[in-house]
């Protein structure tokens, strides 16, 4: 096999493995993406804990010691 044969197989195998690659982390990419909830974030003033709560929800009761707290902004 001339050696002009062997290099364009090993570059036409390379852009498939990456193609590939590309592709797995494209689907992947989608399906941890539409896991994402839309929840907010709080957390307690008084006992530190971090909870999550409805996206409608201003303010929120903390879970393990009942404080009332405002969402997290980032």
């Amino acid at each position: 096999m001339p050696p002009e044969s062997l290099i364009a197989l090993w570059v036409t195998l390379l852009l498939v493995g990456f193609g590939i690659l590309a592709l797995t982390d494209e689907f992947r990419r989608r399906r941890i993406g539409s896991d994402v909830s839309q929840d907010q974030l709080f957390r307690c003033v008084r006992c530190a804990s971090v909870y999550t709560d409805d996206a409608e929800v201003e303010r929120s009761r903390c879970p393990h010691c009942g404080k009332t707290n405002e969402a997290v902004r980032f």
